[in-house]
C-alpha cells in the first residue's frame, strides 16, 4: 500500500469512527437528554435516561445544567440533545415571544403546534406537572392567619420584604406579574440566588419569596403558600419537547416516552425535589426510585 492510498484509508476510517460516535452503535442515533439547571430539570432528565435505557437497551447521555428554557432549546436546535424537559408556559413567553393564554389546555396545544412548524419537534403529552410561580410567606407570620391569597397580601397595611431571583425579575411572566397585584412593600425586591430564598425567609431577612409551585420546600409545614387567586402567572404544563428526527429514527422511542405523561403529580414532584434538595439523596437515586413506585421498572 502507497502514502496515498494509505493517507486515504486513514481519513476514511476516522470519518467513519466519527460517525459512529455521533449515531451510536448500529446507525441508530445518539440519544442524549438534556436539563436546565435546577434540581427538578436534572431529577426528570434521570428519569427520562433511566426509563429509555431500560426499555431500550441502548446507553443514553445526559447534558444537564444547559442554562433556562432559552439556552435548552438552543442545544435541542444544534443537535447538542435531541429530548429535554420544558414548560408549556416558558416555551410561549422566553422563545415565541408571544403574549400567554392564561387557559392551560390552550397554551399548550399552541406550543405544540408552534414547536411542530417552526422546530419540527414534538412536545409530548403533558408529565402530569403544572408548576407556575408562587408566592411563600413563613406559615408563623403574625398575618399567615388571614392571609391565604396574593389578593389578601395586597390589602395588608405593613409592607413585605420580597426576596426573588435575578431570573424571575427578569422574565416578562415573572416580577410585571406580581406588581399587578400591588403588593404594599417596605423597600425593593432584594435579587438572590434561588438556594438562599428560604434561609433569607426563614431568618427574616425578607417576608415573602416567589419561587415554582412545585419546590421540595413546600413539602415542609414551615411555609405557607399563597393563591394566585386572579390567575395572572402563566400555566407551566411540564412535558418532553422531543426532536422528530429521533422519534422517526427510534420509533420505539416515542411509546416509550409517552409512559411517562401523566405519572407526575405537583405532590409528588415537590417529594422528589426535597429528597434531593433537603434530603440530600443523589438524583439517580430518587430516579430509580421513582422508576420503581411507578411500575415503569
Amino acid at each position: 500500500m502507497n502514502r496515498q492510498t494509505a493517507v486515504k484509508c486513514l481519513v476514511a476510517a476516522l470519518l467513519t469512527a466519527a460517525a459512529l460516535t455521533a449515531t451510536g452503535c448500529g446507525g441508530a442515533p445518539k440519544i442524549t437528554v438534556g436539563s436546565m439547571n435546577s434540581t427538578e430539570q436534572t431529577l426528570l432528565a434521570e428519569i427520562v435516561a433511566q426509563h429509555l435505557e431500560h426499555r431500550l437497551d441502548r446507553k443514553v447521555d445526559r447534558r444537564t445544567n444547559l442554562g433556562q428554557t432559552v439556552n435548552a432549546f438552543q442545544a435541542l436546535q444544534s443537535g447538542e440533545v435531541n429530548l429535554y424537559p420544558e414548560y408549556s408556559g416558558s416555551v410561549v413567553t422566553q422563545i415565541l415571544k408571544e403574549q400567554p393564554s392564561t387557559d392551560a389546555s390552550q397554551l399548550f396545544q399552541r406550543v405544540r403546534g408552534e414547536m411542530k412548524r417552526t422546530a419540527q419537534a414534538d412536545f409530548l403529552d403533558p408529565l402530569g406537572i403544572d408548576s407556575p410561580f408562587v408566592a411563600v410567606i413563613r406559615a408563623n407570620d403574625p398575618r399567615a392567619g388571614k392571609v391565604s391569597t396574593l389578593s389578601e397580601a395586597a390589602a395588608v397595611s405593613e409592607g413585605w420584604a420580597l426576596g426573588v431571583t435575578a431570573e424571575f425579575q427578569q422574565l416578562s411572566d415573572g416580577m410585571p406579574v406580581l406588581t399587578q397585584y400591588k403588593l404594599p412593600m417596605k423597600a425593593a425586591p432584594r435579587s438572590m440566588d434561588a438556594g438562599a430564598l428560604f434561609k433569607s425567609l426563614e431568618q427574616g431577612d425578607v417576608t415573602m419569596l416567589v419561587t415554582r409551585a412545585t419546590d421540595g420546600n413546600l413539602t415542609q409545614a414551615t411555609w405557607k403558600a399563597l393563591r394566585d387567586d386572579r390567575n395572572l402567572f402563566v400555566p407551566k404544563q411540564a412535558a418532553l419537547l422531543v426532536l422528530d428526527k429521533l422519534l422517526v429514527a427510534v420509533p420505539s422511542a416515542r411509546p416509550a416516552l409517552q409512559e411517562l405523561s401523566g405519572k407526575f403529580t405537583l405532590e409528588k414532584m415537590r417529594k422528589l425535589n426535597a429528597q434531593v434538595d433537603l434530603d440530600h439523596m443523589q438524583p439517580k437515586d430518587v430516579a430509580a426510585a421513582f422508576l420503581m413506585e411507578s411500575g415503569l421498572r
